[in-house]
């Protein structure tokens, strides 16, 4: 079956995080992608271990470069240079994730590649952009930090937190993939190619969504609240008799739902907590009456009867949990992947379902080098 990418040729100098997850997304689409790769090094993540698969391939690896094929090339060796050039003159789109003034200095740079291949589309990611940012090193922990993700993760008074994974890279990822999707649409359109650039800092300013447009424009500057939302009452974890519970109340209408499941019917008639404003200002008073009733029942018992009656409610899972959870909701996340060597190789399902062209999950992550530069000029169409 064709899928939605199908023809599209992707000439992948990115590594790490958010450029190769943006050329995920486009193979598992159907892209053709090709992955240009130190020899005998290859992307930095493969030597991002442990955990480690079966195989001994760093997981970090490949959890972002299935559906690809891997060219080594030497771009300080002249020959394989040219054979970067031959491809990007064939190429649709071309990612690169170099520090600023690489692809220039390699002749790889958006107007001397358009100049031979007008309608290639360019996307180059960067940590701080590419005017007083260029010598910043782009390292998610490092924009977690500097760009307010920290600021507002973590306890009231303790120690700012990152986020668990590396959330800046995969939404730069992301919104790079749409940024190349809406320059092949123009360039389907109109035959004009045209250059996508995104940073990390950018991309998790406007990630920060309603604690940005908070400051943006309301001029509130965010605290670390813990689990609490900044705008919306009860909604954050609480102790049941055996752990942590989630709940999310969106509406008074769930409010008054989660009091009598709670045994508290008269919460929602008290006009402290009557409306969603009223529950934020005293938020502290609300969670001490709600916990009191939930210290009687384990979460599971909690979570079970609160979601029967329409309230937002949950365990707080460890990823194993999740996925099993998933399963049992018939959302099959994880794909197997066969390789052409029998290995298979287990991965997160790609989550965008199609009707008409869905993603595929074919290829495992490639072997270093597995492709020949013959076959990788065959691919793509010369």
């Amino acid at each position: 079956m064709p899928l939605a990418l199908d023809g599209v040729r992707v000439l992948d100098f990115s590594r790490v995080l958010a450029g190769p997850l943006a050329t995920m997304v486009l193979a598992d689409h159907g892209a053709t992608v090709v992955k240009i790769e130190r020899p005998g090094a290859g992307d930095d993540t493969r030597a991002w271990g442990p955990p480690y698969d079966a195989d001994g391939t760093a997981t970090y690896f490949l959890s972002v470069n299935r559906n690809k094929r891997s060219l080594a090339l030497d771009l300080a060796d002249p020959d394989d240079l040219a054979t970067a050039h031959a491809l990007a003159a064939r190429a649709d789109v071309v990612i690169e994730n170099f520090r600023p003034g690489v692809m220039e200095r390699l002749g790889l740079d958006r107007a001397t590649l358009a100049a031979a291949n007008p309608r290639l589309v360019t996307c180059s990611i960067t940590g701080f952009g590419c005017t007083e940012g260029a010598a910043l090193p782009g390292y998610d922990l490092l924009v977690q930090a500097v760009g307010g993700l920290m600021s507002v993760t973590g306890a009231p008074g303790g120690q700012p937190q990152k986020v668990g994974v590396a959330l800046v890279d995969v939404v730069t990822g992301l919104f790079a993939a749409t940024g190349i999707l809406a320059a092949l649409r123009h360039r389907d359109a109109t035959g004009e190619g045209q250059h996508v650039e995104t940073d990390l800092l950018t991309c998790l300013l406007a990630g920060l969504v309603n604690q940005a447009s908070g400051f943006t424009a309301a001029g509130v500057v965010p605290q670390r609240i813990g689990n609490a939302h900044p705008s919306i009452a009860p909604y954050e974890l609480f102790e049941a008799a055996d752990g942590p519970l989630a709940i999310a109340v969106g509406t008074d209408r769930q409010f008054a739902a989660l009091c009598d499941a709670i045994g508290a019917p008269e919460l929602a008639g008290d006009p402290r907590f009557a409306t969603n404003p009223a529950r934020v200002a005293a938020r502290a008073a609300l969670r001490e009456r709600i916990e009191t009733c939930l210290r009687t029942r384990p979460a599971a018992a909690w979570a079970e009867a609160l979601l029967a009656v329409g309230v937002p409610a949950g365990q707080v899972n460890d990823v194993g949990e999740a996925f099993a959870f998933a399963q049992r909701l018939g959302l099959d996340p994880v794909a197997e992947l066969h390789g052409a060597d029998g290995r298979t190789t287990r991965v997160p399902r790609h989550p965008v379902r199609l009707s008409a062209t869905p993603p595929r999950h074919e290829l495992p992550p490639p072997a270093l080098g597995e492709l020949a530069r013959e076959e990788a000029l065959r691919l793509f169409g010369a």
